[in-house]
């Protein structure tokens, strides 16, 4: 299509003036080079509709020979006069329905880069010959079935035979690097315990591995990390950034996001990384436990990963997140991206985002309760559930969710591009998951704490003065009744709600209740329901009679101070000043009688006594027929839609190209320091094929083929010799070597210096100190305490501003995203272990260990040695 526009033209004057200056064309010490800079600025400004994804108008900017074919209104280059092409005049025209990029999907361009484009068109837009079409979406590497190529064979003077090692050696040979030594024995071992349990090696653990560092004494080693403890407790942190914990966020009592109680999830995650529970299992019960074992408090837990995205001001937000970073943690996929629009890079159709999103529509989160606790308030078991099955599915009109596209709502799916099938059946659940009060626990604590209540007033009763009024054991004797009817109607309201959510065998029977008439026959819902409402009548009655009594008594207290108040001679003091009233005792006997009017004690006495007395006229009416009861619990639907199951089981679907692949690139990245994708949450188009492409798909492979056991694949890792390489070398000369061909080492050539986390600088200085609570699991600790209390890292609030202090300086995890952490050098981190307490006591109690121990390998140096106070705080 040609520009007719005349307004255009003085824009396209403009934007070419530095062209021909010497701000343009002759200060440029090169000619324009179409690789180098060219390709890379259409693929930012153009690519997305002009790439091979898609191709607006016929035309593609994404190789040199497709640019200058044109489009379908023919050529878009003009060499003779580059300002007339309509390549230059679509991206400097002022008028906003033509320019390119559109607005709102990409800046202008500059001057700078209109001067290239401008020069590289007078050229005659030339390209390499050699410059291949890239090829459709479709073949992408990511979005094929990862396949374990055989392991390169490797000369036994090459080095290791481990498969790992020999993967890397093809590229040790290819690019000619020769690779490091092993470390140190001590630097080895401290790097294995770092990696795989967050603290330092004990003293037992280096003389153990020093006396003796073999291949097999160093495989025992691993062996025995990955089943301590610690291994989950370590890894539980690292897939917690991953998948985004966050505790209950929230001020005094309000809940804005997160959810209380959610600590639970994060002890599943340990306690099922130390079982080695299966990579793919952890997904399907995190995305759908509620639906694959709706009674097992343990894998309901794990559904806190979809509680954890809970936003309290608009469920939109909540949504987006869930979308949003379920397909970038276990998919490695910016589906966000297509949330307004069609994807700009993968192809991914915004249709497709909310397809997505269905899967997770009707889905809410409550908290059940647990054994102990009846208020969840203060402990409870939050889970995931679906709670409307219709709730339908929009599209947002440019993203907008004011705009919904009402006239085709969407049906839950998934991305196309993955290539594998996606089916959906809808679970029904069992009674209890329903009506999750049938827990036996529940029953049988209510039905205690309510017959404790009835003890505590029988109690008071017969503790009773001998001098206590007629009121007084009135109201004490109803309140015995009340209890007792209130014990009566939740017996008889657990009855009913029994039969009513029963399992179909029994739905019409009550098991433990019968007809008066006729002892032997069990009654029916119908008749449990109306005995529960008489029941329920009762106590309301009774209530109302305690609550009448208490309000005669204190009618009758009232009355009786003021007649003791009115009948007291005034003192001097009282009297007060000459010409002022003795005041105090004439106006409260006014007040007791009311004729004070207003709300005088004896007038709102009253005032309570006729609301009761009309509360009781009220309770005393004849009970109707279609009365109702109120239930000992919330009732939940009795069907869950399946999707997140069927999302669940398509993730770990072994033809899923993305899942292992995105588990192993994480894994890989806390063992070497840099991953094998460069960017962890994103496998589309914009990923080039890996490096190590084919070691990814082995380990890939491996993951999946042993019941995607993570802890097979790290053993895999941590036994490679690739993994135990020194990071720096005495021999210059092979060192400029390597660092001439490779100075990122991305052949891994060498051992990354990394630093250790927030959470192993703070939990070293406790295991240094030997004051370390290993204890495992249990609520969240207030982060304020994180001097103070001595539990690991893992177990302090971590929420948007509910951080430790320490471990925010040391660059702990974002509560909102971190799929990766960024590293600081700063100042304040060095004045943390200065200055902290908790730092300072720490090193004074492993100096007074150190030095005790010395004493006792040389007594006579001992001597010597100045008097120790043996006081961590002196």
């Amino acid at each position: 299509m040609k520009l007719n526009s005349a307004c255009a033209w003085p824009a396209v004057v403009a934007g070419l003036y530095l062209v021909f200056t010497p701000l343009g064309l002759a200060s440029r010490a090169k000619a324009v080079d179409y690789t180098r800079d060219i390709k890379p600025l259409l693929a930012e400004k153009c690519a997305a509709c002009h790439g091979a994804l898609q191709q607006e108008s016929g035309l593609r900017l994404d190789h040199g020979s497709l640019i200058r074919t044109g489009g379908d209104s023919g050529s878009i280059l003009d060499a003779d006069d580059p300002g007339a092409s309509e390549l230059l005049l679509r991206v400097t025209t002022a008028d906003r329905d033509l320019r390119m990029p559109p607005e709102g999907q990409g800046e202008a361009l500059n001057a700078e880069q209109l001067a290239l484009l401008t020069e590289w068109i007078a050229r005659g837009a030339p390209s390499p010959e050699d410059e291949e079409i890239p090829a459709p979406p479709e073949a992408h590497w990511a979005w094929q079935p990862p396949v374990a190529a055989p392991v390169p064979e490797v000369d036994a003077a090459d080095g290791s035979q481990h498969p790992v090692d020999r993967f890397l050696a093809a590229g040790y040979r290819e690019q000619g690097l020769l690779p490091l030594p092993l470390a140190d024995p001590e630097v080895r071992l401290r790097r294995l315990v770092f990696d795989l349990t967050g603290l330092p090696p004990t003293a037992d653990q280096r003389a153990e591995f020093l006396r003796d560092p073999s291949p097999a004494a160093w495989q025992q080693m691993v062996d025995r990390l990955l089943d301590a403890p610690a291994y989950g407790e370590r890894w539980a942190r690292h897939w917690m950034d991953v998948w985004r914990y966050s505790d209950w966020e929230g001020y005094k009592q309000e809940l804005r996001s997160s959810q209380r109680h959610i600590w639970r999830w994060r002890d599943w995650i340990v306690t099922s990384l130390n079982q080695d529970k299966g990579y793919d299992q952890m997904l399907v019960e995190m995305l759908a436990g509620d639906e694959l074992a709706p009674l097992d408090r343990d894998v309901l837990a794990a559904t806190g990963y979809l509680a954890r995205n809970y936003h309290k001001s608009n469920r939109n937000i909540w949504l987006d997140a869930t979308v949003e970073h379920t397909a970038k943690a276990f998919l490695g996929l910016t589906l966000d991206c297509a949330r307004c629009h069609d994807h700009k890079f993968d192809p991914i159709p915004q249709s497709e985002y909310y397809a997505f999103r269905a899967i997770f529509e009707p889905h809410q989160v409550r908290t059940e309760r647990m054994a102990g606790e009846h208020d969840v308030l203060r402990d409870g078991l939050v889970r995931a559930y679906d709670a409307d099955l219709d709730e339908p599915t929009y599209v947002y009109l440019a993203g907008n969710d004011k705009m919904p596209d009402r006239e085709h709502p969407v049906a839950p799916s998934v991305p196309h591009i993955v290539g594998v099938d996606f089916e959906v059946a809808p679970v029904s659940l069992p009674p209890q998951a329903v009506f999750p009060a049938l827990a036996e626990f529940i029953e049988t604590e209510d039905l205690q704490r309510a017959a404790a209540q009835v003890q505590q007033a029988e109690q008071a009763v017969r503790e009773l003065p001998a001098r206590a009024s007629h009121l007084q054991r009135l109201v004490a004797q109803q309140t015995v009744h009340t209890r007792q009817a209130e014990l009566a109607s939740l017996q008889a309201r657990w009855a009913a709600d029994r039969a009513k959510y029963a399992p179909p065998a029994f739905a019409d029977l009550a098991t433990d209740s019968c007809d008066p008439a006729n002892p032997t026959q069990p009654l029916g819902v119908q008749d449990q329901a109306r005995l529960a409402a008489e029941a329920e009548h009762q106590a309301r009655l009774q209530a109302a009679r305690l609550t009448l009594y208490q309000k005669q008594q204190a009618l009758s207290a009232a009355l009786l101070a003021s007649l003791a108040d009115t009948s007291s001679p005034p003192s001097a003091a009282s009297a007060g000043a000459a010409g002022k009233p003795a005041g105090g005792k004439a106006a409260g006997a006014k007040a007791a009688s009311g004729e004070a009017g207003g709300d005088s004690p004896v007038a709102a006495a009253q005032k309570q006594v006729d609301e009761a007395r009309q509360a009781l006229a009220k309770a005393q009416q004849p009970l109707a027929e279609d009365a109702e009861y109120t239930a000992v619990g919330p009732a939940y639907p009795a069907t869950s839609s399946g999707r997140r199951l069927a999302l669940a089981r398509w993730i770990t679907d072994r033809r899923n190209p993305l899942t292992a692949r995105v588990a192993i690139n994480h894994l890989w990245r806390h063992y070497f320091g840099q991953p094998l994708v460069e960017n962890v949450f994103d496998f589309g188009l914009r990923s080039p094929l890996p490096q190590h492409h084919a070691l990814l798909d082995w380990l890939a492979v491996q993951l999946m083929e042993h019941n995607w056991s993570l802890k097979h694949v790290q053993r895999l890792i941590v036994t490679s010799r690739a993994y135990q390489l020194a990071s720096h070398t005495s021999d210059a000369t092979r060192l400029s070597h390597n660092l001439q061909i490779d100075r990122d080492n991305r052949f891994y050539w060498r051992a990354d210096v990394r630093r250790l986390d927030a959470e192993a600088v703070r939990d070293s200085l406790l295991a240094v100190g030997g004051q370390l609570d290993r204890t495992l699991g249990g609520p969240d600790i207030d982060f304020e305490q994180g001097e103070s209390v001595l539990r690991r890292s893992l177990y302090f609030r971590h929420a948007y501003e509910k951080q430790m202090t320490m471990l925010v300086i040391f660059d702990a995890a974002g509560p909102q995203e971190c799929y990766r952490r960024s590293e600081s050098i700063i100042p304040q981190q060095a004045l943390a272990l200065a200055n902290s307490p908790l730092a300072i006591d720490q090193a004074r109690l492993a100096a007074h260990r150190l030095w005790d121990q010395a004493a006792a390998a040389c007594p006579t140096a001992a001597n010597s040695l100045p008097e120790q106070s043996g006081q961590s705080g002196k």
